[in-house]
């Protein structure tokens, strides 16, 4: 097959021990999955339905490179989370199935631009310039569920220019990652290298170039980016 012009290069991540790495095909993120960051948000944190956005597969920052600053923006917010990888898919997954469809679990930040994306809130516009922007998804090495199996508790947290900014337990995720599998598999055909960015705890803020960004996961990893 041929092409007017060459296709861009697979999107992928580094897998702790591994040479091989894991190509990327969609990012999904399910907003306000925390209790605590619910309310600072302004929301009620009552168990409603998940909802969910996207990223594009090439906004991974991966391999603790920089972070640019955005254009466009004076207010850059961390949002530091579990992210979920998918090895197989399908429809209507059952939620008891859905974990043997992950391959592994990772580090993630969702950078948001949160003053667009307040815009978009009151216009009742889309978030995609807000969330989906270049290099907004600095993901650290996937550690593959053989080797460490399925969190469902542990401290996930977030240093910003070595303060601790955002500190919580996955056991407070309002909706499991075999949930959100499910729920997700009932709008999309999940596919093999799709990520699923579970959500953030309280404390998000804005960062400021300069900002050394360093936070994990309890049993999953760490992750670490300078704001330049």
């Amino acid at each position: 097959m041929s092409y007017v012009f060459d296709p861009a290069p697979v999107t992928s991540l580094a897998i702790a021990g591994e040479s091989a790495r894991f190509p990327v095909r969609r990012i999904y993120c399910v907003g306000r999955n925390y209790a605590e960051h619910a309310r600072e948000m302004g929301h009620d944190p009552d168990r409603e339905p998940p909802f969910f956005f996207s990223k594009p597969s090439d906004a991974i920052l991966g391999g603790g490179a920089d972070f640019p600053y955005p254009p466009g923006t004076e207010d850059v917010h961390h949002e530091i989370e579990l992210v979920a990888a998918l090895k197989s898919g399908g429809v209507d997954i059952a939620e008891a199935d859905a974990l043997g469809h992950v391959f592994g679990y990772a580090v993630g930040l969702d950078m948001t631009r949160r003053d667009l994306q307040g815009t978009a809130k009151k216009m009742g516009r889309p978030w995609d310039v807000a969330k989906g922007f270049d290099a907004s998804a600095p993901c650290g090495d996937l550690v593959p569920a053989s080797a460490i199996g399925h969190p469902t508790k542990g401290r996930i947290w977030l240093d910003v220019a070595g303060e601790t900014r955002q500190e919580g337990d996955l056991a407070d995720l309002i909706w499991s990652v075999p949930e959100m599998i499910a729920y997700l598999s009932r709008l999309f055909r999940l596919e093999a290298g799709d990520l699923i960015m579970t959500g953030t705890p309280a404390g998000v803020a804005a960062v400021r170039r300069g900002d050394l960004l360093e936070g994990g996961v309890e049993g999953v990893g760490t992750l670490r980016t300078r704001v330049v």
